[in-house]
């Protein structure tokens, strides 16, 4: 299981289970339909209305991906083909690369290839790879937003919930033993508004954040490494260069297998 959705459950469940064992029914939190209802339909309502209707369109699909991730290429994977492109454009030039480049499944990988193989200005290539950057940067960033203002709406209308609860529960003052029920079900649209909040959107959002970074780094490094190909670099200076974007442990581990 993944564990994005791994921690989300199991934060779940933890507060499930404190729940009961302080005395309250699990039963009336997951059963409280319209408490759920405020907090779930007016936080959604509240972030719709602070972005674009194209933001909301595609942050389902980053939440699906953050919480279902694909396999991505290893940044150790992507460093040998780098490496190995490089070897090859040394020794028999950088048009030699054009048929392995077609087979690439990494596509920012093979149009930054494709641009250095096509005999593009060095600073042209860089240029469209930095701008295509930013724009994976820009659109991940409206995703990681987006979740962290549902997250900061929620304990809000969790408040608003509860408001509601009171008021429909002080107008049977004359019904003294559907008090209690009736204030203790009033408060459980605050849990759902500060459990949105902190147990799902905002870590949600901030995974975004993480996947975004590994992205980002990664392309850095493709660019890096395509750059120094274009520019005829060695090809173990373009390793050691490299493998300055890999965690230190994994960079040792892979420089000392080439040896």
């Amino acid at each position: 299981m993944k564990s994005t959705l791994l921690g989300l459950i199991i934060a779940l469940i933890g507060v499930l289970i404190g729940s009961f064992f302080k005395g309250v029914n699990p039963v009336l939190l997951i059963t409280n339909i319209p408490a759920i209802l405020i907090v779930i339909i007016g936080a959604i309502g509240a972030t719709m209305a602070s972005f674009e209707m194209a933001a909301t369109s595609n942050v389902f699909k980053a939440i699906m991906k953050a919480i279902f991730p694909k396999p991505e290429v290893e940044p150790a994977e992507r460093l040998r083909r780098i490496v190995d492109f490089a070897t090859r454009a040394r020794h028999e030039g950088i048009l030699s690369l054009e048929s392995d480049v077609a087979q690439l499944d990494d596509p920012f990988m093979k149009k930054a290839l494709q641009l250095a193989i096509d005999g593009n200005d060095p600073d042209a290539v860089a240029d469209v790879m930095r701008t295509e950057i930013r724009t994976l940067k820009a659109r991940h960033k409206v995703a990681a937003d987006w979740c962290m203002s549902l997250g900061i709406f929620a304990p809000t209308f969790g408040i608003i919930g509860a408001v509601i609860g009171l008021i429909a529960t002080l107008g049977k003052l004359d019904k003294p033993e559907e008090l209690g029920h009736g204030i203790s079900g009033a408060f459980v649209a605050t849990f759902w508004g500060v459990f949105l909040a902190n147990g799902i959107m905002l870590p949600l959002s901030n995974k975004l954040k993480r996947m975004s970074t590994e992205e980002v780094h990664g392309r850095e490094m493709v660019m890096e490494g395509v750059l120094a190909i274009q520019g005829g670099q060695n090809p173990r200076v373009i390793e050691e260069t490299l493998l300055t974007y890999l965690p230190p442990a994994e960079a040792m581990a892979l420089g000392s297998g080439r040896e």
